[in-house]
């Protein structure tokens, strides 16, 4: 075998050889996104044109997310926040409309308070996708009945699905041990070792109004 064809195959061989390896590093890459977005890395691929250009607008995202001083809540202000939510989901017993305003501002002011940027809620997304893309959806349909809420057309059971949702994401950014992060909580916590239904609030409320 003459020389010039060793030389072309050896060219083919590491050709194939750099493809392969090109073809792993990007489906450790794909797999990688998927493990820490979660149910985003799907929602970015449907809003991108491409597969490869939804990866790179999460890469970005990464970038932006590793510049920010994201810091965890000292316990006394950990504290401090999981007593007003408390208050929060007392206040929805007389006034449920008024206190998924208190809760949209409660998770903003939590996000602050760990160096998230809070201008622009559509950044909040893409920001909170980093570290918090398994809830994500939870806050966007929070907010959605919240916006709706201030034009008074939200009914009840969405207004308590709303804090639902709500309650999501801020047990996440308390870090509360135990928290429920990402199931749908069918009972708020009213005490230790008690949990109130839905229907036991909605009728003390009825109680109350009579």
């Amino acid at each position: 075998m003459s020389t010039v064809i060793w030389v072309a195959v050896v060219v083919v061989a590491v050709v194939a050889i750099v493809a392969v390896g090109y073809a792993v590093l990007q489906q450790q890459r794909r797999h990688r996104l998927r493990d820490r977005f979660g149910p985003e890395y799907d929602r970015a691929v449907q809003e991108r044109e491409n597969r490869r250009e939804a990866e790179q607008e999460l890469l970005a995202r990464e970038q932006r997310f590793s510049s920010l001083d994201i810091r965890p809540l000292a316990p006394g202000t950990r504290d401090g926040y999981a007593k007003k939510w408390m208050e929060v989901q007392e206040r929805f017993v007389d006034a449920p409309g008024f206190a998924v305003t208190e809760a949209d501002h409660l998770v903003t002011s939590v996000m602050a308070e760990r160096g998230y940027p809070t201008e622009d809620f559509e950044q909040r997304l893409s920001d909170l996708s980093v570290a918090h893309g398994r809830t994500l959806d939870h806050y966007r349909l929070a907010h959605e009945i919240s916006s709706r809420a201030a034009r008074q057309e939200a009914s009840t059971e969405e207004l308590r699905q709303a804090m639902v949702h709500y309650r999501a994401l801020f047990e996440e950014l308390l870090e509360a041990p135990g928290g429920a992060g990402d199931g749908d909580h069918s009972t708020w916590r009213t005490g230790p070792g008690r949990e109130e239904t839905t229907e036991e609030r909605t009728g003390r409320r009825d109680v109350r109004g009579q």
